[in-house]
């Protein structure tokens, strides 16, 4: 049996819930359950689970754009349960950061084999990140998708926030131009938008660093691509 480990549900249906809580809570897991996606989105910041549990179906959103607002923040262990059994939903929720992918109806014992092997990749990749980065005299809120300057609120595009996100998920190492090129703009994206990388990065730079003209957190690394700094 795997440690006892903190659980979050996010499902709608009442049934579901109960027979994942009898379940986990049987293998000596501890549960909280939330039935909508603004609470599921809540919980996991506050509760800072081990691993969710997530319905696709939900009433206020998507679970994939509950998965995507996951994944601005963490990368912990994140199922999916849900009926939907098409092999593009599965590509589709296992692309948008999904670690595995289980349909209803399922077994007892699939499903905690299933969670043990998460939690075991959890514990060696150590999976938890903060919610709220700070560095200088800026702070980066990925739960509410806020960024501030001395507690003032910074206004950026959805590039220059995306661009950011990202360098600061992986911080301390490069982000080559084509990786970010990818993330920002797909596979398809056209060499012409290396230079609006450029413009974006000298955008955030405007905003976030104390000397805009010598970065100290958002270096360049020539002829590579960015690096945040901390």
């Amino acid at each position: 049996m795997s440690a006892p480990a903190d659980i979050l549900i996010i499902d709608d249906e009442v049934q579901i819930r109960r027979l994942l809580r009898l379940t986990l809570e049987g293998a000596g897991h501890r549960v909280r359950e939330a039935a909508t996606a603004a609470l599921g989105l809540n919980e996991a910041v506050t509760l800072r689970p081990d691993a969710v549990i997530l319905d696709l179906g939900l009433p206020d959103a998507d679970g994939l754009d509950v998965l995507r607002r996951i994944r601005e923040w963490t990368t912990l262990p994140v199922l999916i349960l849900s009926v939907r059994d098409q092999e593009a939903q599965k590509i589709a929720a296992l692309d948008a950061g999904a670690d595995d992918y289980l349909t209803k109806p399922f077994g007892g014992g699939e499903l905690l084999a299933r969670i043990r092997v998460l939690l075991r990749r959890a514990a060696i990749s150590g999976a938890a990140e903060p919610a709220i980065v700070s560095f200088g005299d800026a702070e980066v809120d990925f739960t509410n998708r806020q960024v501030t300057r001395s507690g003032q609120p910074v206004a950026l595009t959805p590039k220059e926030y995306e661009l950011l996100r990202l360098l600061l998920r992986h911080r301390g190492k490069v982000v080559t131009h084509t990786q970010l090129l990818r993330e920002l703009w797909g596979p398809a994206n056209k060499s012409d938008q290396t230079h609006a990388l450029r413009v974006h990065m000298t955008h955030l730079r405007q905003k976030l660093e104390p000397c805009p003209t010598r970065p100290i957190f958002l270096r360049t690394e020539p002829g590579v691509g960015y690096r945040f700094v901390e």
